[in-house]
């Protein structure tokens, strides 16, 4: 699969990845209400820091269909079979770059965290705890996902960006979802699961590569089959946020 480079963050946490268009696999859908598609703004509003209006309505973020959102998730060890490979790293939270036997883990497996950033142990010594991996901390064993301050990544909840295009903190709603990477519409299903989604932006792209106009979002944990074949696992292009 087509992949652009991984994005690490900029303190020690998981690593934000992105999806390109597949099929197969389903996501549990977020629970939250969805939220009315706004009408088209004459010109594009401001991307942060935007007011809530008097009436309740969404507000715009940004250029409306100007958006490109991609998606991002932990691994399942159980669904990947590949030679197995012992990696080194840190045997806790709080370290960069250890040197300490952290266990071998199928290679699929290990490639997947590299480029999403984490994944759960299914087998051995370490079941049932996590793999975690950035750019700037290297492999490290952990109880949980972890965002940029350290707390646990959320589901359909938690989303990274340039702090330049989207503040720390900042709550969105994906209003409409454009197009596939690909071109393609985007079903109906899959985009009312992001409709759905109340995201909260915890992350932050290593520099270089978040890009403006684009936000990555966290759906979850593998359960069943590889997310890599999830209609959910995308890009959309041409969507539109708004203040949630």
């Amino acid at each position: 699969m087509r992949r652009r480079a991984p994005l690490a963050l900029l303190l020690c946490g998981a690593v934000a990845g992105c999806g390109q268009s597949a099929r197969g696999a389903s996501v549990p859908p977020p629970t939250a209400p969805p939220v009315s598609a706004p009408a088209p703004a004459p010109s594009p509003a401001p991307t942060i820091g935007v007011p809530t209006p008097a009436s309740g309505e969404p507000v715009p973020l940004g250029r409306v269909a100007g958006w490109r959102i991609t998606t991002y998730y932990t691994a399942l060890e159980s669904l990947y079979h590949g030679k197995r490979k012992a990696v080194r790293g840190c045997a806790r939270f709080h370290c960069s770059h250890g040197r300490t036997p952290l266990g071998s883990y199928p290679k699929d497996f290990l490639k997947v965290v590299q480029t999403e950033g984490s994944g759960r142990i299914t087998e051995g010594p370490e079941r049932g705890r996590y793999l975690n991996w950035s750019h700037s901390v290297g492999f490290w064993l952990d109880d949980t996902t972890r965002d940029s301050r350290g707390r646990p990544l959320r589901a359909w909840a938690s989303a990274a960006a340039d702090k330049s295009v989207l503040a720390r903190g900042r709550r969105f709603a994906i209003v409409a979802c454009g197009r596939e990477g690909n071109g393609r519409p985007v079903e109906d299903e899959v985009c009312a699961a992001f409709r759905k989604a109340r995201w909260t932006v915890t992350d932050l792209f290593r520099p270089g590569y978040g890009g403006e106009n684009h936000a990555d979002v966290y759906i979850g944990e593998e359960k069943g089959s590889r997310l890599a074949g999830s209609p959910f696992y995308t890009t959309l292009r041409g969507a539109t946020l708004a203040t949630s």
